[in-house]
């Protein structure tokens, strides 16, 4: 059974913490769905994982080409990733089920904490997953690093 990460951005934005986070899960051998809700706003992700450090390289595709279910990291809009992930990691609010949650490695939900109805949305999909029975914690790098602040 998995459990939920939920990653109050304060300090580093998304095109910084994701590509961190990626590295993490990729060091773990997993597969990784990055699911968006914008499709723009997903190939902009694209974009910048593109151009980042070359000795830190994350293999990765933009879904819809011809070999999305062969790519070690697939962003997304979908709720199903051809790439048969075993970690998700839902970015802007897209939406994630108590059933992923149980069934994946991990489930990240990353969101930022400048935005009052980003934070307002991570917190019913706190409280949405854990009365559903799913393991959570939530992490905040307010502190200048990342501390896991609560646990459910």
């Amino acid at each position: 059974m998995g459990a939920a990460y939920f990653y109050h951005l304060t300090r580093a934005p998304l095109e910084e913490t994701l590509p961190v986070l990626l590295g993490k899960a990729r060091g773990a051998g997993w597969r990784i769905a990055v699911r968006g809700r914008d499709p723009e706003r997903l190939a902009w992700l694209d974009d910048c994982l593109w151009q980042g450090p070359a000795d830190s390289f994350l293999p990765h595709g933009l879904a819809g080409g011809p070999h999305d279910a062969l790519q070690p990291i697939l962003l997304t809009t979908a709720a199903e990733a051809a790439n048969a992930p075993d970690c998700v990691m839902a970015v802007d609010g897209a939406a994630v089920s108590p059933e992923e949650v149980q069934s994946l490695q991990r489930v990240c939900i990353l969101f930022d904490g400048t935005d009052p109805d980003a934070v307002q949305h991570a917190r019913v999909q706190w409280k949405s997953l854990t009365d559903a029975g799913c393991s959570a914690q939530y992490w905040s790098e307010e502190s200048g690093r990342w501390e896991k602040k609560a646990e459910k």
